[in-house]
């Protein structure tokens, strides 16, 4: 199993850290489904020193979710030191991972995210700063490089666990690659080769295949999964059971995917108010939709609602008339989901 510091995990499987999709009622979803480790989406660590109340928001951490890594990023030792210690007595998370990876610009002008990789000395000064001020593990999360003439992974690698890092995730791509192209599996394993901690590998991860195929390329500690959750936490108890037992799992049905999707919109609805949910529920739901029959259609529909009682409708309405008999893994009690009212949330 996967293990970091003294927190050890249920399976090798783990939940990336998306920007505006990892709150609480997504990763409580994906804890649900089975997934060893979940990550919340990045922080800021001058918004954290500086108390922006959306920003603490993002810092809860629901005990059912557990064990869970929360990110921070900065370019400045200082600050992102005090975040940590914030994210180290003032909150309830098991790990604190710093984003070494993170390529979009507003975040790399700030000598921050995927700026690092073309430093390994700075990384080493920046980890073992964080490590030296907090007690929770420090991990990293990280690209193989800035792009294809500055690929220092190993070299990074080495620095993190020199400073002290407990594990390193590693996607595939470089910063330039953002999400296009092919990820690099060969660097992947040349860094677990030249490392001791653990090595959680990411990119290209779209099936429970594709996981077990990453593990056994790489020698990998762990699988991250990203973009291939989005609308479908199926993937990661698929992925789980495939590499535990072998067993190659069905998709979920259209009425499972809806039941669910139902559930992720009332858990943002208890996090947020009703017209903040709704609004931020629609890119979820098209996720959820995708490949659907008659998907396009729903999809056209849901972006014109504001109201929770009116997209449940919309999305009931869908299942009955696709699937009147459809089984439900959630009512069947196959998979265990939680009381979906506020209190599930809070």
């Amino acid at each position: 199993m996967l293990k970091i510091g003294d927190i050890e995990m249920k399976n090798k499987v783990v939940l990336a850290p998306m920007a505006g999709v990892c709150n609480p009622a997504f990763r409580l979803i994906a804890k649900e489904f089975g997934t060893g480790l979940v990550c919340a989406e990045m922080v800021s660590d001058k918004a954290i020193l500086h108390g922006n109340k959306r920003t603490l928001e993002m810092l809860y951490v629901d005990e059912r979710e557990k064990p869970l890594s929360l990110q921070i990023f900065g370019g400045d030792r200082e600050s992102l030191v005090e975040a940590a210690k914030v994210v180290d007595k003032g909150t309830n998370a098991d790990i604190i991972d710093i984003n070494m990876g993170c390529p979009v610009p507003k975040v790399t002008k700030c000598d921050a995210g995927a700026r690092w990789l073309l430093d390994p000395n700075k990384i080493y000064e920046m980890v073992s700063a964080v490590v030296d001020a907090v007690d929770k593990p420090v991990t990293v999360k990280m690209r193989i490089g800035w792009d294809d003439e500055h690929i220092y992974a190993v070299e990074n690698a080495q620095a993190v666990e020199r400073a002290g890092g407990k594990a390193v995730s590693v996607h595939g791509r470089t910063r330039e690659q953002l999400y296009t192209g092919k990820a690099n599996w060969d660097i992947i394993r040349d860094v677990k080769s030249a490392v001791s901690i653990p090595v959680i590998g990411n990119g290209d991860v779209f099936s429970p295949e594709d996981a077990r195929r990453l593990l056994e390329h790489t020698g990998c500690d762990g699988v991250m999964i990203g973009r291939g959750a989005l609308g479908n936490p199926w993937m990661l108890y698929r992925t789980i059971q495939y590499l535990t037992t072998g067993e190659l799992l069905g998709d979920p049905t259209p009425r499972e995917k809806m039941e669910v999707a139902i559930l992720h919109l009332d858990r943002l609805v208890a996090l947020r108010n009703e017209s903040v949910a709704v609004r931020e529920m629609r890119k979820h739901l098209a996720w959820y939709l995708k490949g659907l029959p008659g998907a396009a259609r729903v999809k056209d529909v849901i972006m014109e609602e504001t109201s929770r009682d009116r997209l449940v409708e919309i999305l009931k309405d869908y299942i009955e008339s696709l699937d009147p008999d459809g089984e439900s893994a959630v009512s069947n009690g196959r998979i265990q989901m939680a009381d979906t009212s506020k209190k599930a949330v809070h």
